[in-house]
């Protein structure tokens, strides 16, 4: 959403000079007080979305903490142990809680298909049995 509200503010501002500058009581043109006023009320309508967000991280926050702090040092050590985890195949929890982390078995080279033009040869040799 920053996104979209940058792109447009940046695009409303390099437009506004390609048309006519009327400007109004304020100094502004036109464009800057169209932008302006639909600036402002895109942060009305965000105002309730953000105070949320606010409440959310208030309320979260203290918890993440203590899961970083307790969890960090294990998730660096484990980080440490395993130096590429593209060998790995994904995780899998097993129904008592177990998760298993299996290496990637090598893949085969796919086999060639017989030419059936070739020529086989065949030898017959004689054993007595």
């Amino acid at each position: 959403m920053k996104r979209l509200i940058l792109v447009l503010i940046a695009s409303l501002g390099l437009a506004s000079p390609a048309f006519a500058q009327e400007a109004d009581e304020d100094g502004q043109s036109l464009m800057e007080r169209g932008a302006q006023m639909l600036m402002e009320g895109l942060m009305r309508e965000m105002e309730p979305a953000l105070q949320d967000l606010q409440g959310l991280a208030e309320e979260f926050g203290p918890a993440l903490r203590d899961f970083t702090a307790q969890m960090g040092p294990a998730l660096r050590g484990l980080l440490e142990d395993v130096e590429d985890w593209s060998v790995y195949d994904p995780p899998e929890i097993l129904d008592n809680g177990d998760i298993i982390m299996r290496r990637k078995t090598p893949e085969e080279p796919p086999r060639e298909k017989p030419d059936p033009d070739a020529q086989i040869d065949i030898q017959w040799i004689d054993r007595d049995i």
